[in-house]
């Protein structure tokens, strides 16, 4: 079984978990929650994967989804201790540690000062977070695995006043959007990137 994704965020910040709630399909987590994501191969690993977890302490699924090569979840609970008990236990019981996930790595990072109208308009058509505005700088940051942008987007809005525009963590990328304030925003992509650079795990 490959763990491709293992993820354990500490305290869901307002905007990260107000857009993480809207796209879950189980229960919704609100802000200052624990989570954890883990995404698997073969992917019905994850039907396993989660009846263990759920059985092992108090936390609540947000998703549970198959798909051509993986398989995901997610949990949630208002204590962390809650969430990594039971993620401990679900590893366990398929010899596994968080060491043995696939390693993050930043794809690629862009910075765009003083955004025009027009484009901002078009950003924010396909966006689900906040509005990105005329004159804002933008930054989208790029990650693999794809749902290791979770926790930059969580990190970014830990550290910055940022406005978090919107995140995506399906595909070969995942794609991080803030914007804000010029130093702001280079304080956002710094914590971002530093969580992932930070996170241990094997290579590719």
């Amino acid at each position: 079984m490959e763990l491709r994704t293992y993820i354990l965020i500490d305290s869901m910040q307002p905007q990260y978990a107000a857009l993480t709630g809207m796209l879950m399909k189980g229960d919704v987590p609100v802000e200052d929650m624990a989570e954890l994501f883990v995404e698997l191969a073969p992917a019905s690993e994850v039907y396993e994967f989660l009846d263990v977890a759920l059985k092992a302490t108090e936390v609540r699924p947000g998703t549970l989804s198959v798909e051509r090569e993986f398989g995901n979840l997610e949990i949630h609970a208002p204590f962390q201790e809650a969430v990594r008990v039971a993620g401990r236990a679900a590893l366990a019981h398929f010899n596994l540690s968080e060491q043995d996930r696939t390693k993050p790595e930043i794809a690629s990072i862009k910075m765009v000062t003083n955004v025009d109208a027009y484009e901002a308009q078009l950003v924010n058509q396909t966006s689900r977070g906040g509005l990105l505005l005329r004159g804002q700088t933008l930054c989208v940051l790029e990650v693999a695995p794809a749902s290791y942008v979770m926790l930059a987007a969580n990190e970014a809005e830990k550290a910055a006043h940022i406005t978090l525009v919107n995140y995506t963590s399906t595909g070969r990328f995942g794609r991080l959007y803030i914007s804000g304030t010029e130093s702001e925003v280079k304080v956002g992509r710094d914590a971002a990137i530093q969580a992932i650079n930070s996170l241990s795990g094997r290579g590719k």
